[in-house]
């Protein structure tokens, strides 16, 4: 394999393997050259990256010498990217009866999931996460999309139990806008004891569901290490979490005129 030629699947090989410890021997078995040709092309590969702000490449030396790549956007990047998405959120015909906000093509489209994906990733890079946890439905994607980008599971919590998860823990929890005792379930299988855990959803109001989430963490005895929803909508009272990120935040939604206020949300404040 010429020099061009394994440089590009040495980019493609990194950029599917995000936040692992690679071994240097390994790769440089895989390609059939010596380490120090290896190192060459970290070398290129690393400046490139960090150019592009395709994310950081670290190299670790010694006898078991490995290799790490770990997606990153600068606090540029996640700000434009932010505003596109505040953009799409305020086309005409997005609010539904009720005040509701029709979010669906949005996190349906996979440019607009990979977008809020490394949103919160980027804020989360320095954590250690193990697991990413969401409620089903329309949280599911946005959940897949971070666990992807940091290389850890993600789980699903449902309101129903399914038979296919086998034991299941449950917890009641108060729904922070309307007031009503609900249930939410997740399977005994999904956590394990001291895992560090990022909850994530679409929409926040009340936060009545984000607190079930966290109940649920705390009952399998794992650490909350944050949590981080798409848009947060208005709310008049206390909300039931307080100590969360949002990428995007509606200020006011107008039905007659047909009309969303959106800024950006807390998660740039300190940007």
């Amino acid at each position: 394999m010429k020099r061009n030629e394994r440089l590009v699947d040495f980019t493609n090989f990194l950029l599917n393997r995000p936040n692992r410890m690679l071994n240097l021997n390994e790769i440089s078995k895989r390609y059939e050259v010596a380490k120090s040709s290896i190192s060459e092309d970290l070398v290129f590969i690393k400046r490139v990256f960090e150019n592009q702000n395709i994310g950081i490449v670290e190299t670790f030396p010694g006898s078991l010498g490995g290799v790490r790549f770990t997606p990153h956007i600068s606090d540029e990047v996640s700000h434009e990217r932010a505003m596109e998405l505040a953009n799409l959120l305020r086309e005409e015909n997005r609010i539904l009866p009720g005040g509701y906000i029709y979010l669906s093509d949005i996190l349906g489209h996979p440019a607009n999931l990979k977008k809020i994906g490394q949103i919160i990733a980027h804020e989360y890079c320095e954590k250690q996460i193990d697991v990413v946890m969401t409620i089903a439905t329309k949280g599911i994607p946005i959940a897949q999309s971070v666990a992807e980008i940091l290389d850890v599971p993600f789980v699903i919590v449902r309101r129903d139990p399914k038979v296919t998860e086998g034991a299941t823990l449950n917890v009641n929890y108060m729904s922070g806008s309307s007031s009503r005792v609900e249930n939410m379930t997740l399977s005994k299988r999904s956590l394990s004891i001291g895992q560090s855990v990022l909850i994530v959803d679409d929409f926040m109001k009340g936060a009545g569901t984000i607190n079930g989430m966290k109940s649920l963490v705390y009952e399998f005895d794992c650490f909350l290490a944050g949590v981080a929803v798409f848009l947060e909508g208005p709310f008049k009272g206390k909300r039931l979490v307080d100590d969360y990120k949002s990428i995007l935040k509606v200020d006011k939604i107008d039905v007659a005129k047909r009309s969303i206020e959106v800024e950006l949300g807390n998660i740039f404040e300190e940007k």
